[in-house]
């Protein structure tokens, strides 16, 4: 699903009214979604106490369309609209509804009468996508009264809540935005619905189609991540296939005492598919790891007195054949750990997946040299020079300059994880769980990525988008079932059935 920025939506509907679709057609289709909505989840209407809170702009516009559907149609037990600004500062397609509105017998009030304290439902139409800085004046008042003036009220966001500012994850202003139990969006979701920590206080969130054609926007460089967009690789195998045909993923991960991060790797590998999972680590290591599950093929390598995998291992000949390298988890950062990373990048061929410890060494892809890294915030500082606070800021900016400027998918971790591609495509993961948050996590959806890569090779992309939303979707079932405090990160394992079962009942859509 795409998502616009504030820039990119004001030209989305300039093409759309310059392909013959009026303003106040599109405002009146907004309205009706809204509407729609209310409908649905607040039914019967006509036994709701309402107030529709409208500003002089665009919103507002959409907030007195919706105020005269609703008394047209639905005759409510209470409606108030409630206009926080002059009728005369409204102009064009808003001023013109106002005018609807009042033909229609509605009655329009200019400021909240005490009655209304008691609604049940507020609409807030007061700001939307084209407010630049925090909300003031009466706007500033109108968020006041929405966040505590209607305790027993449900509030509906149009667009976004109001003050939410339509590019950022960061709040701003004195209050920062109105309070939301839902919104309604339009033709697409915004960044502000998509990033933290504003997509946490936007409710629950609804797309509205209101005559734009998609291909308005098909070429939009940032989308959120959905099932449709790799359910296709979730499909039935077919019946000829074996072992041999899923791909063979070699883990270079462990090490002497960190022996689980390189089986939670190979079994991440194994679970979404992989047909053959080869785990390479310090002789020492070794049958530890090979206790965790005897599907996991090992390779005992030449290690240091401190017990990490020696420079001299002989890992190119090693990789030879396998469709996949996913090395990091459980290396340590002994100095030579560097130079071992770049010799086998330099060496193997094909698609590499570097995470932890071997992000210290990591390197560039090339169009044939497909390299995806996995850093949290905290590495992803480290590799730029910036602090973690600066990477959260902008964690889209931040994953995508990386990725173009070094030709490699970035798989940036966290709330709301990010994806990056070297083209400059940024898709955003919407599932995962703060009950995630435990040693380990990282290291199954490294196997993970790996595992679905080497299924999937030509559509690469697609299977780095598969194994970040299931990861997060196979967390999020687990801490329903278990709690956020006792799932623990090979609980997703049991639970990446679930998830893969869940998104494949999607249709694939193109």
């Amino acid at each position: 699903m795409k998502i616009l920025t504030a820039a990119e939506m004001r030209e989305v509907d300039r093409r759309t009214m310059e392909a013959g679709i009026p303003g106040i057609v599109l405002m009146e289709n907004a309205g009706h979604r809204v509407v729609e909505f209310l409908a649905e989840r607040f039914a019967p209407l006509a036994e709701q106490r309402i107030v529709v809170l409208c500003g002089k702009g665009n919103n507002g516009g959409d907030g007195l369309v919706i105020a005269r559907q609703l008394h047209t149609r639905f005759r409510p037990a209470r409606l108030h609209v409630v206009l926080l600004a002059e009728p005369g500062e409204l102009k064009g397609d808003a001023a013109a509804n106002l005018a609807y509105l009042r033909a229609a017998g509605g009655t329009v009030e200019s400021e909240i009468p005490v009655e209304a304290r008691a609604a049940t439902l507020v609409v807030d139409a007061l700001l939307g996508t084209g407010l630049s800085g925090a909300a003031t004046g009466r706007m500033l008042q109108g968020i006041r009264e929405v966040n505590h003036g209607f305790p027993l009220a449900a509030v509906v966001a149009v667009d976004l809540p109001s003050g939410m500012a339509s590019d950022s994850g960061e709040p701003s202003g004195e209050f920062a935005f109105a309070r939301a139990d839902y919104t309604v969006t339009f033709t697409a979701p915004k960044v502000a619905h998509a990033m933290p920590p504003n997509c946490d206080h936007t409710g629950e969130l609804v797309v509205g189609a209101i005559g734009s054609a998609p291909e308005l926007y098909a070429d939009a460089w940032l989308a959120l991540l959905e099932p449709a967009m790799f359910g296709e690789l979730l499909a039935p195998r077919e019946p000829w296939g074996h072992k041999g045909t899923y791909g063979h993923v070699l883990v270079v991960a462990g090490s002497r005492g960190k022996t689980g991060a390189a089986a939670m790797a190979g079994l991440g590998a194994l679970r979404v598919g992989a047909g053959l999972v080869t785990v390479a680590s310090a002789e020492s290591a070794i049958a530890e790891i090979a206790s965790y599950a005897p599907e996991l093929m090992t390779e005992p390598l030449r290690e240091t007195e401190s017990g990490s995998i020696a420079l001299n291992a002989n890992l190119q000949a090693l990789a030879q054949g396998k469709s996949v390298v996913a090395m990091g988890p459980g290396l340590g950062r002994a100095p030579h750990i560097a130079a071992m990373i770049h010799a086998l990048a330099e060496a193997f061929e094909g698609p590499m997946v570097l995470d932890a410890d071997a992000l210290m060494g990591q390197t560039s892809g090339t169009p044939s040299r497909m390299r995806i890294l996995t850093p949290h915030p905290g590495e992803m500082a480290r590799l730029i020079g910036k602090t973690t606070a600066e990477i959260q800021a902008d964690r889209i900016g931040a994953a995508r300059t990386y990725a173009a400027a070094h030709g490699v998918t970035l798989v940036l971790k966290g709330q709301r994880t990010v994806i990056a591609f070297p083209d400059g495509r940024v898709w955003i993961n919407p599932t995962g769980t703060p009950a995630m948050g435990k040693g380990g996590s990282g290291d199954i959806l490294t196997g993970m990525i790996a595992g679905m890569v080497a299924q999937f090779p030509e559509r690469a992309d697609q299977a780095v988008a598969a194994a970040v939303y299931l990861h997060g979707l196979a967390g999020q079932l687990g801490a329903h079932a278990l709690g956020d405090k006792c799932l623990i990160s090979t609980d997703l394992l049991q639970y990446l059935p679930d998830a893969m079962e869940e998104c494949a009942d999607v249709p694939h859509r193109v």
